[in-house]
């Protein structure tokens, strides 16, 4: 019987992934191994966990963001010299093949699910290509149960992805190069089915927008939530949507019922000009004047909400982050992220900074360490890297500082009048303050 050996690597732990409560396992590895043939041994070896150590495998597959390529080319190398072959797939390498192939040598571009038969045939074959573009699958007719028993057993949460594709372009984001422009939605009996299996009780739903964009996919949003509530499922959970989820508060309603106990936003910017530079258009039509109308709908069935902003467009200021801060404590967002505005491969912005010479660190693949949002690795307009990370320091001192903290939970649970979801806000803001306290820049700004 041949091994595969599919690696997460991590290397230098930062952000989310310094808290358990904030770490989420590699679904995408689950499934590759659900479709890798039964004659084969399959091991996942997690770095969120386990340190690595070498053994031996028929073949290893990797999969990386950009902020951990530079690990993966690490242990790629290692299997390498050991005339092991390293097949990785990713958004990275989808967006960079090339560089990938100096590394490893096979890069699955892509959606690997509906090619992975093909590689493996032609890896038992000895004919291995050295790249596969990975069709983007039908979601709808295409059915995998990832393999959730590969996946290590200390995680809190559990991932379910019931979507993919996104119809929006936002110019710092990847989604719609990697994953397509078109919304890939699964049968709400496949998702029901598939939330039945999993013990956890702790769900994260990791899709770019479980709600969707269009009133078809609200519908199978209401479809789901109403089974989640009529099958008893009784699971705690949280999703990412958009600004435009409160334009039908059925939905909000029952996700509330059905457990939801969080949502991710991304608000990005109290500036209309930066949401028009970033391509925000959702955000423009909502406004920023309703951003905090929007906040309380989910507070009003004892939702909270995460939200997501980005520093270091152009032309921001120090008072601008003065007035950001004091928005964040008035609005009563419960969770704060604060990134770093971040040019990832096959992004517009990236694109445009190349062009420009605006990129500060370009050394790559060393360089792509530092591309994990919490590092300034471009030059801004109108404002100096160092007012930035100044800027970024100021603002979550006083959202993280007494009484200003406290005063944010307590507001916080007065609005959500739940505890189990106050807890969870409790604990996301400590993960949050974990990353900042543990950030390169906070002793030096």
């Amino acid at each position: 019987m041949k091994k595969l050996l599919l690696i997460n690597p991590v290397g230098r732990k930062s952000g989310f992934l310094l808290s358990k409560f904030s770490t989420f396992p590699p679904l995408s590895l689950a499934y590759i191994a659900a479709v890798t043939p039964l004659n084969w041994e399959v091991k996942i070896l997690d770095e969120n966990f386990d340190k690595f150590e070498f053994e031996e495998a028929d073949l290893v597959g990797l999969t990386a963001f950009t902020s951990n390529i530079t690990r993966a080319y690490e242990i790629a190398q290692i299997y390498r010299q050991k005339k092991i072959k390293v097949v990785m797939g990713g958004i990275h390498v989808s967006m960079l093949p090339d560089e990938g192939l100096t590394y490893v040598d096979t890069v699955v571009v892509g959606e690997a699910e509906g090619i992975w038969d093909k590689l493996i045939e032609d890896f038992e074959n000895d004919c291995l290509a050295t790249k596969y573009i990975g069709p983007q699958i039908d979601l709808s007719r295409y059915g995998i149960t990832p393999r959730r028993d590969l996946l290590h057993p200390d995680y809190l949460w559990q991932s379910v992805q019931t979507s993919r594709g996104c119809p929006f372009d936002c110019y710092f984001c990847s989604v719609s190069k990697h994953m397509g422009r078109a919304y890939r939605q699964r049968c709400t009996e496949s998702v029901l089915n598939e939330l039945e299996s999993i013990r956890s009780k702790y769900i994260t739903f990791v899709d770019d927008n479980l709600i969707g964009y269009s009133q078809e996919s609200s519908s199978r949003a209401l479809e789901l939530f109403e089974g989640m509530i009529q099958r008893g499922m009784r699971k705690k959970w949280w999703m990412q949507t958009s600004i435009n989820a409160v334009e039908d508060e059925r939905v909000i309603k029952l996700a509330a019922k059905a457990g939801c106990m969080f949502v991710f936003i991304g608000f990005e910017t109290i500036r209309a000009e930066m949401l028009k530079d970033m391509k925000k258009g959702i955000n423009l039509s909502i406004g920023i004047k309703n951003y905090k109308k929007v906040i309380d709908t989910f507070h009003k069935y004892g939702i909270a909400v995460l939200g997501a902003f980005i520093i270091g467009n152009d032309n921001e200021s120090f008072e601008y982050y003065e007035e950001l801060a004091e928005f964040l404590v008035d609005s009563g967002v419960d969770i704060v992220q604060i990134s770093m505005l971040t040019p990832i491969p096959g992004t517009q912005l990236m694109q445009q900074l190349q062009l420009d010479e605006r990129l500060l660190y370009f050394d790559f693949p060393k360089d792509w360490d530092k591309y994990r949002f919490s590092y300034m690795v471009h030059k801004p307009v109108g404002v100096t890297e160092d007012t930035v990370y100044k800027g970024n320091n100021y603002i979550k001192k006083k959202i993280y500082s007494f009484p200003i903290y406290q005063y944010r939970l307590l507001k916080s649970f007065m609005k959500l009048k739940n505890l189990t979801n106050l807890y969870t806000v409790f604990k996301m803001n400590q993960a949050l303050k974990k990353s900042w306290l543990n950030s390169h820049y906070r002793q030096k700004y």
